[in-house]
């Protein structure tokens, strides 16, 4: 499960077999969280929500917009363009 990014204390993960659409986990502090990327441009959305409190949620969410670009491009290195 390569790491594409860290921040905060928590790793953000694609699983080479995982499947489409390209999405990210993004794990630490025992909570997990599914963010879909909606490439290249659309909004990250959450998908799945495993502890993360709201505001956590928030800031994370705005972490993976900043990285959108290269984290779509992690997604495609292991994945394929879609």
């Amino acid at each position: 499960m390569p790491t594409i990014l860290r921040f905060a204390g928590l790793r953000v993960v694609v699983y080479p077999n995982d499947h489409r659409p390209a999405h990210v986990h993004v794990i630490g502090h025992g909570k997990e969280a599914v963010f879909e990327l909606n490439c290249p441009r659309a909004p990250v959305l959450l998908r799945e929500n495993y502890g993360f409190g709201r505001a956590q949620i928030g800031k994370i969410r705005q972490v993976l917009k900043e990285h959108q670009t290269a984290l779509c491009r992690g997604w495609e290195e292991i994945h394929g363009a879609e």
